[in-house]
C-alpha cells in the first residue's frame, strides 16, 4: 500500500489553485462503461478560492467553498461546480479583501474604519467562519455543506444554489460540530462538539438531530444532546474531528491536541490571529478512550488510555463479545498534524515536500480494543480475550485501562487516511474490508483498499494523478460486503484533460470507466453519492 511514484514535476501544486466556478454543467467524456445503477450525484467539497484580490489564504482549510457535483444519467456524465454563497465569500468578493478570519489566515480590521469603530467592533466578539468547504450530509430531507464551527449552510444539490446559513447554537448547547455525523438507517443523525459543561468548564456534548418529521417541520428544531463527556482540560478541550459510533455506544478519543480556550478568546481581539494559532499540545496526556451508551444516553466513567496520537478519522466500530473494536487512522504522538497543512508546504517542490514529512508525525492504521467488563482485581492481566486480535488492554494499579493497538497498516510517510466502508451495511458492524485515499508525504497519490482481518492490500496507483476521498457505492443486488465501486476525482493536471472521475471496482480495485473534464479542478476533501 506503499506509494510507487515520486513526483518530481510538482503536478500536484495544481490542486490549490483557485478555479472559476461553472454556468451550468458540462459533459465529461466517458472512457469505459458507466454502470447502469449509478443514476445520482457524486457531491463534493473543498477550498476552490485560494486568495482574494492580492490577499491569500494560508492554510489548507481556509481556501473558499467550492461544491463539485458530478451527474450520471443513462451512461452520461456531467460536471458542475458552484462556490457556497457563505458570508465569508460574499463579503470577500465584495470588499475584494479576506474579510473573516479562517483557520490560517487572519482577516484584517476594515481600513476604511476609524480606531473608534475599530476599537468597539472587538467587542462584539470574533465572527466565525461560515465557510463549509468540509463536508456534505443530509438531515431529514435537506442537504447541508459543513465544517467544524457552530455553522451549517443548506445548499440545492441540483442547482448548488446556497440557501440558507444555519446557526447550531441556536438548538443546542455546543460551540461547533464536526463535519463526520453518523447517519443511522431511519436518517437520524448524531454528531459532536465541545460545549460549556457544569461549573465553568469545557465538556463534549453528542447531539441528535431525528430523522424527518411527519409535520415537514425541520428536524434541527428538534436537536437533543443525549451524552456529554468530560475534559481532561478545565479550559483546553481536545480537537476533535470524527467520533465512533457502534450499535449500542459512542466512542470518544480524546487526543493530546488542544484549543486553547482563553488564548482563543484574547488574542482574535488584540494580535492578528487565527484559529490555528490556538493549538497546543499537552506532552504528558496520551490518548483518553471514553465511551458512552446511546440508549439511554449514559457516559461509563472509566479510565481507558493509550500512548499520544492524533487522530481525525475514525473507520469502523464495532462491538464483539463484551469488547468494542475501534479502528482508526492514526498519527503517532502528540504534534499536531495540521501544522504540515500550510499551503506553502503543500505547494513546494517535492524534494521539500519530503523533507517536511520527515518531521511530521507518522501515520499508522490502528485498532484498539475496549474492555466493558472491568474487574479492578485482574492487575497486570491482559483483559481482551477475542481472538483475532493481538490488541490488549492491562488494568493498572490506579485503575486506569492501558490500551495497546494491533497495527493495520503501516509504512513510513505512507497515510492510508480518508477511510470509506461500505457503511450502510456495516457501518458500527463487524466488517472486513477498508478503502481510503493513500498519501504520499501528505501528498495524495493512490486509493487503497485494507483487509482489516488479513492485513491484505490493493492498490489503484498512476503517474502524475492525484486522487481524492473514495466513495464506496453498493452493487444493488451485490451480496459481498466489497460488491460494489469506488468513485473518486482525479487532478492530472499532464493529461490532455487535467480532471476526472474515477470509477473502480470495489472487489479489485481495476478500473470499470472514466468520465474526463476540460476544466482545471482543485483538491476535495469529502463528499456524498446521493441515490
Amino acid at each position: 500500500m506503499v506509494s510507487r511514484f515520486e513526483h518530481p514535476a510538482g503536478g500536484y501544486k495544481k490542486m490549490f489553485e483557485t478555479c472559476e466556478e461553472l454556468s451550468e454543467p458540462v459533459p465529461a467524456t466517458v472512457i469505459g462503461r458507466i454502470p447502469s445503477f449509478l443514476k445520482g450525484s457524486l457531491l463534493r467539497l473543498g477550498p476552490g478560492l485560494f486568495e482574494v484580490g492580492d490577499e491569500p489564504f494560508y492554510h489548507l482549510f481556509d481556501g473558499q467553498a467550492l461544491m463539485h457535483k458530478f451527474d450520471f444519467k443513462n451512461g452520461q456524465v456531467t460536471y458542475y461546480r458552484k462556490y457556497l454563497k457563505t458570508d465569508a465569500y460574499v463579503r470577500a468578493i465584495t470588499e475584494k479583501r479576506v474579510v473573516i478570519t479562517e483557520f490560517g489566515t487572519f482577516a484584517y480590521p476594515d481600513p476604511c474604519k476609524n480606531i473608534f469603530s475599530r476599537f468597539f467592533s472587538y467587542f462584539k466578539g470574533v465572527e466565525v467562519t461560515d465557510n463549509c468547504l468540509v463536508n456534505v450530509y443530509p438531515i431529514g430531507e435537506d442537504y447541508y455543506a459543513v465544517t467544524e464551527t457552530n455553522y451549517l449552510t443548506k445548499v440545492n444539490t441540483d442547482t448548488l444554489e446556497t440557501l440558507k446559513k444555519v446557526d447550531m447554537c441556536n438548538y443546542v448547547n455546543i460551540n461547533g460540530v464536526t463535519a463526520h455525523p453518523h447517519i443511522e438507517r431511519d436518517g437520524t443523525v448524531y454528531n459532536i462538539g465541545n460545549c460549556m459543561g457544569k461549573g465553568a468548564t469545557l465538556a463534549y456534548n453528542i447531539v441528535r438531530v431525528p430523522p424527518t418529521q411527519k409535520d415537514k417541520s425541520d428536524p434541527i428544531e428538534k436537536s437533543k444532546v443525549v451524552v456529554q463527556f468530560p475534559s481532561y482540560e478545565r479550559f483546553k478541550p481536545a480537537y476533535v474531528h470524527s467520533f465512533g459510533m457502534s450499535e449500542n455506544y459512542f466512542v470518544f478519543v480524546e487526543t493530546p491536541v488542544k484549543i486553547n480556550l482563553l488564548k482563543f478568546l484574547s488574542a482574535w481581539s488584540i494580535r492578528g490571529s487565527n484559529y490555528m494559532d490556538c493549538f497546543e499540545s499537552n506532552e504528558s496526556q496520551g490518548t483518553l478512550f471514553h465511551i458512552a451508551r446511546k440508549e439511554p444516553g449514559e457516559y461509563i466513567d472509566h479510565k481507558y488510555k493509550g500512548a499520544a496520537i492524533g487522530m481525525f478519522h475514525h473507520i469502523n466500530t464495532y462491538e464483539d463479545q463484551g469488547f468494542i473494536v475501534v479502528d482508526l487512522c492514526g498519527w503517532k504522538g502528540f504534534e499536531f498534524v495540521y501544522n504540515y497543512l500550510w499551503l506553502a508546504n503543500l505547494r513546494a517542490n517535492w524534494e521539500e515536500v519530503k523533507k517536511a514529512a520527515m518531521m511530521a508525525p507518522q501515520p499508522e492504521v490502528r485498532r484498539y480494543v475496549i474492555p466493558l467488563d472491568i474487574h479492578k482485581e485482574e492487575q497486570g492481566k491482559n483483559l481482551v480475550s477475542l481472538p483475532y486480535t493481538t490488541a490488549t488492554a492491562t488494568m493498572h494499579a490506579d485503575g486506569t485501562i492501558w490500551l495497546e493497538p494491533e497495527v493495520l497498516f503501516s509504512g513510513p510517510r505512507q497515510a492510508f487516511e480518508f477511510p470509506q466502508i461500505n457503511y450502510k451495511k456495516y457501518g458500527g458492524k463487524n466488517y472486513t474490508y477498508a478503502y481510503g485515499l493513500g498519501l504520499n508525504h501528505f501528498i495524495p497519490d493512490r486509493i487503497c483498499k485494507l483487509n482489516v482481518k488479513t492485513k491484505e492490500t490493493w492498490v489503484w496507483q498512476e503517474p502524475d494523478s492525484y486522487p481524492s476521498e473514495p466513495l464506496f457505492v453498493q452493487t444493488p443486488d451485490g451480496i459481498d460486503e466489497d460488491d460494489g465501486v469506488l468513485l473518486t476525482i482525479v487532478v492530472s493536471p499532464g493529461s490532455q484533460r487535467p480532471g476526472y472521475l474515477l470509477i473502480l471496482n470495489a472487489k479489485d480495485m481495476s478500473e470499470i470507466a472514466r468520465a474526463e473534464v476540460d476544466c482545471p479542478m482543485p483538491v476535495t476533501f469529502h463528499g456524498m453519492y446521493k441515490p
